[in-house]
């Protein structure tokens, strides 16, 4: 059993897949070839913005974002411990400072009603991390953004294609971030990832610098990094975008199924809550656990893969701990201890997700 089924998926786009990249060797334009700016153009539409920036990673997206609103030394962004490191990772390398919230309990996002009290003068942006495909209160999350004249900076790294309301996720703030990493929900064959703003000189910026700050060939008007997409990657994108909408509609079909299946056996086992004004793209399926290794060791005794996403909270990790010390976020330390995450992915059949619904009902005593 795959925990994520990028076989299928590849049999079924075959044919496209193959042909765009051909015509991506045929052509020879490996580098901001014309399925770069296509692929901007329908990720811009299908998001609502008038700008799309393809780059090299999500990772890249977030130094770009952060770059691109002119992070300093010494300047703050507010986001959350229960993440991937890169969140906090790309605010330390340009000298920023990380100062984390906790999360909800339930949906494993920024608590929004924590963000005020962590506001200073030295507060630059707003970064709530979309985990496990679902968006943060961005409502809320961007009002009290305005009351400060503060960006907000979307880690929609998971959440590509998840709605909020009649938005889209990476279209809901100052700028949204998200990544192609072969696992996301839309996902290349390689690296790669993309910026999103309706700002007109934000998006000037983001190209500029993911271009080496150039403004034009060997004119360099601003700091940059080599952070583009390549071509193929693109071309990858463009073809299984001819697939994303209904795989979307399947994954909030296998989400909600694995809600129903996995009912009523809190508090051994308990799922991530979606907020009802809002989807998931379900980059994971999450369950929060008692006893985590007895779940996940009975599920593979039973040749059911799992995975943990994520262990260890930002303040608690090795290279992060002095700049947290004597700081704690209890609700980010309990998930770090008892969330799983089950297979998922548009390619899962009923039969299948029944059988490990069932061996997780079995491990936690309740078959």
């Amino acid at each position: 059993m795959d925990f994520i089924d990028l076989k299928t998926q590849y049999r079924e786009l075959r044919e496209s897949i193959n042909a765009r990249i051909q015509k991506v060797l045929d052509h020879g334009q490996f580098i901001l070839g014309p399925e770069v700016a296509e692929l901007e153009e329908r990720l811009a539409h299908r998001v609502g913005v008038r700008h799309c920036v393809s780059c090299a990673s999500g990772t890249d997206a977030l130094q770009i974002a952060l770059m691109a609103i002119g992070l300093r030394p010494g300047d703050e962004v507010v986001t959350c411990p229960f993440t991937f490191v890169a969140t906090a990772e790309m605010i330390v390398l340009l000298g920023g400072k990380p100062v984390l919230v906790d999360v909800e309990p339930d949906t494993c996002n920024i608590d929004a009603r924590r963000i005020a009290g962590a506001i200073t003068p030295r507060t630059r942006a707003i970064m709530p991390v979309s985990l496990y495909g679902q968006p943060a209160d961005m409502d809320e999350i961007n009002a009290l953004a305005a009351r400060h004249g503060i960006p907000v900076l979307e880690d929609a790294a998971q959440s590509f294609g998840a709605a909020y309301g009649r938005r889209k996720s990476c279209g809901l703030s100052t700028i949204g971030c998200t990544s192609f990493f072969p696992s996301k929900p839309l996902g290349c064959y390689g690296e790669g990832g993309a910026t999103f703003t309706d700002d007109d000189s934000l998006a000037t910026a983001m190209r500029e610098i993911r271009h080496q700050g150039q403004e034009r060939r060997y004119h360099h008007t601003r700091l940059g990094i080599n952070g583009r997409m390549d071509t193929i990657q693109c071309a990858v994108l463009l073809a299984k975008l001819e697939r994303f909408d209904w795989e979307i509609e399947r994954r909030l079909t296998i989400g909600r199924r694995y809600d129903e299946l996995l009912a009523g056996l809190a508090p051994a086992v308990r799922t991530v809550k979606v907020r009802p004004d809002r989807t998931s793209v379900y980059a994971q399926y999450t369950i929060v656990c008692e006893e985590r290794e007895v779940i996940a060791k009975a599920l593979g005794r039973e040749g059911i893969p799992t995975a943990v996403h994520y262990p260890v909270a930002i303040h608690q990790q090795p290279f992060y701990a002095a700049m947290f010390r004597g700081e704690s976020f209890p609700v980010s330390e309990e998930l770090g201890r008892g969330v799983l995450s089950l297979p998922m992915h548009p390619y899962l059949d009923e039969a299948t997700q029944s059988r490990i619904a069932g061996a997780v009902r079995a491990a936690a005593g309740r078959s």
